[in-house]
């Protein structure tokens, strides 16, 4: 089956879909940058520009690229390596091969074959890993491989890239006479260097190369006496150099047949490019399929350097990423050999907004983007930096108000222009939208911005839009306490040294530490004290009531992650407790059994002794015989009396049984339970039967171990003797 190459076809135009962001917010998240990164792992240039232009694409389209690049990143930490390798663009050689008498040279039938054997290996590939790679076999079974074009290519071609002389008969003819004819010449040739050499016409060099040729170094004071063609003469005139007229005639003769060859060369070559143009279709959609693997494996290295991974894609608006980390800060840090902090939080639709408040420098802008960043990431088809429980969902519109917005070409200040772009947020912002706004309200007036922040939190909360936003306001912190589907959060910050802790808390309002992060940089206690005076008192308690909390439940965080990881080691204990103490318990019983046993055997060979001694004395071996019959009389009563009392037991429980079922008037079901209760002892039986299980005859106090297990017999090993018994009639020890 042929697919059309508009299915394939390669573009370096920007994706076209339903995702509205603009550039300014591509860039104050950073994913050019991010895409930088990606591109120089491209084996192809037009692939890394592709690269740069990726944007956000349909959830389903998405889906399938995080798909594909996923199970190309399993093939580097495995050994199923996909072959895929760097490979020649082609697409030049597509639109000349159509040309009518046009002519692909040599090294352009070297990239066809290459990337059609590219082709071949590939789909040779994925159909042996059909449950690794599904979505990358289901793209390439598509495809339509012909080995003809590589078959017609090395018809014509050897593997150094050379034409065969078997290209052609008649090549093959024109090469031979080439051959012949440069044979006669050096013959003819090393004939005429010897004969003028013994007449003293040549000078010490003999000979020469002029033209690729060789040619006789002539004594010009000779020249005349040396038949042939004179092809120069030394710098000094000393010298003539003369080919010799015996090889003329075969020299002509290659000349024209060389000229020949590059004619039949030409023909040849127009005729296979001919041929293959007949395929152009089919390259055509290997090149477009190439160009796009190159992409999927290109983004598979990135991830594999971020340890990118891919969440569960939501069709709900539910978002929860676990330990995420913003990728270009995990390159840096991990190159200067610095710590990263991950981040943890969740968009739902009953928890649209998350205002998240804390120090300045404390990370709430680095959270913002790395949100805004990995969403970009995985609605362009990009693995991302997470734990592998996390779930995501597509967003229509991304839009944001992150850092320093003042324009000087339209002479606006930060608070202008920050308005100026809130301005169209309104507009655009609806359900289907996720804001990302730093700093919310500053800029202006506290009392006045705080209001005015208040009432855009309100809208986009009525318009249910999706947001994360930072803030210092703490009326803005007490709004989206009160608003059912809002949520606040906090950086958390160490209240003693004063230093960030780079953990988003969820749940509670942080505190801006303001005096007490301008007291650690050293301003004098009487600015400090003057400023806490003005601030009202109602504010500042607040904020110590934040700080005080923020604080607590750190410390009860801690003291619970703690706690978890005592109590998670003390059940390990106790479980290990646990299955030691069953063991010696075990163990002990089978002692127990061991000595009754050697015991009795112990006594037994004691009465024997004293047999022995009372026959050695004297007795008659009548009365010994009679007192050793008395001795196997007793163990046997007692073998016996055992199996009878284990036999009136089961006797007395079987007749009990039957009494109750006769009084429910159920007899019908005594087989059936009986075959449930053998079924049972099977499968109970099917576990602890196996090799080295000491087990024991049922009614017999004898230990054993079992050696060999064949079908329903088992060998059991007592140490002096074997016997074969059926499973059945073993007990287990």
């Amino acid at each position: 089956m042929h697919v059309p190459a508009a299915l394939y076809r390669f573009t370096t135009l920007p994706y076209i879909c339903n995702v509205l962001i603009k550039n300014d917010d591509l860039h104050e998240l950073e994913f050019p940058e991010l895409l930088s990164e990606i591109a120089p792992f491209a084996y192809s240039h037009k692939t890394a520009d592709r690269i740069m232009e990726l944007r956000p694409i349909p959830i389903d389209e998405a889906e399938i690229s995080l798909k594909k690049t996923a199970e190309f990143l399993t093939s580097f930490e495995s050994h199923n390596i996909i072959p895929f390798d760097e490979f020649d663009d082609i697409e030049e050689e597509l639109k000349l091969m159509v040309i009518e008498n046009y002519r692909l040279d040599a090294k352009a039938f070297g990239k066809i074959k290459n990337i059609t054997a590219q082709i071949g290996r590939l789909q040779k590939f994925f159909p042996a890993f059909t449950e690794t790679f599904p979505n990358l076999l289901a793209e390439i079974r598509d495809l339509e491989f012909r080995k003809e074009i590589i078959d017609k290519i090395d018809k014509v071609f050897n593997r150094f890239g050379e034409i065969k002389s078997d290209a052609s008969p008649v090549l093959k003819i024109i090469r031979t006479e080439i051959q012949h004819a440069k044979k006669a010449i050096q013959e003819n040739f090393n004939r005429a260097l010897t004969t003028h050499g013994q007449s003293d016409f040549l000078d010490e060099i003999r000979e020469t190369i002029i033209d690729d040729q060789r040619v006789l170094a002539v004594k010009s004071g000779f020249k005349k006496r040396v038949p042939g063609r004179v092809l120069g003469i030394s710098k000094t005139g000393s010298i003539t150099y003369i080919q010799p007229e015996s090889v003329l005639k075969h020299f002509f003769k290659q000349r024209e047949n060389e000229e020949e060859e590059k004619k039949e060369i030409d023909r040849i070559l127009r005729n296979l490019t001919a041929e293959i143009s007949e395929f152009q279709p089919q390259l055509t959609d290997y090149q477009d399929y190439i160009f796009n693997l190159d992409l999927i494996r290109a983004k598979a290295k990135f991830a594999e350097q971020i340890n990118g991974i891919l969440p569960k894609i939501n069709r709900h608006p539910t978002l929860k990423l676990r330990e995420a980390y913003h990728p270009l800060l995990w390159l840096s840090n991990k190159a200067e050999g610095k710590q990263i902090f991950s981040q943890t939080l969740s968009l739902t639709e009953h928890n649209r907004i998350l205002c998240i408040s804390g120090p300045n420098a404390g990370g709430k802008s680095i959270t913002l983007k790395t949100v805004g960043l990995l969403q970009l990431m995985i609605q362009s088809g990009i693995l991302i930096p997470a734990h592998p429980k996390s779930e995501m969902f597509f967003f229509e519109k991304i839009m944001t108000d992150i850092g320093d917005n003042q324009s000087i070409e339209n002479h606006l200040s930060t608070y202008s222009s920050r308005l100026k772009k809130m301005s169209g947020i309104i507009k655009e912002a609806d359900g289907k939208t996720l804001l990302l706004i730093d700093e919310f309200g500053t800029g202006s007036d506290p009392e006045l911005g705080g209001a005015l922040a208040e009432s855009f939190l309100e809208y986009f909360y009525g318009k249910k839009s999706f947001a994360i936003i930072t803030t210092h306001y703490t009326n803005i912190k007490l709004v989206v306490e009160h608003l059912p589907n809002a949520e606040n959060a906090a950086m958390l910050f160490d209240e003693h040294s004063l230093e960030p802790l780079y953990k988003l808390e969820v749940g509670q309002a942080g505190s801006s530490f303001t005096f007490e992060v301008a007291e650690k940089n050293k301003i004098p206690q009487f600015i400090l004290k003057s400023a806490r005076e003005k601030v009202e008192k109602d504010v500042v308690n607040l904020d110590k009531t934040i700080v005080k909390l923020q604080q607590e439940k750190f410390e009860v965080e801690k003291l619970r992650s703690n706690l978890t990881e005592q109590k998670e080691s003390v059940v390990d204990k106790r479980d290990n407790l646990q299955k030691l103490n069953e063991q010696l318990q075990q163990k002990l019983f089978n002692f127990q059994k061991l000595y009754e046993e050697e015991h009795r055997k112990l006594q037994f060979g004691n009465k024997i002794e004293g047999f022995i001694d009372a026959y050695m004395k004297g007795k008659s071996r009548k009365d010994v015989v009679r007192d050793f019959v008395k001795i196997l009389e007793q163990e046997k009563f007692r073998k016996l009396g055992t199996d009878r009392d284990e036999s009136k037991k089961l006797q007395v429980v079987k007749r009990k049984i039957t009494q109750q079922l006769k009084k429910v008037d159920i007899q019908e079901k005594i087989a059936e339970t009986h075959d449930k209760l053998e079924e049972k002892r099977k499968e109970e039986r099917a576990v602890w039967l196996k090799l080295g299980q000491r087990v024991r005859i049922k009614g017999s106090t004898s230990v054993g171990t079992i050696e060999k297990i064949s079908k329903n017999k088992v060998v059991v090993n007592y140490g002096t003797f074997k016997t074969t018994i059926d499973a059945d009639e073993l007990d287990r020890i």
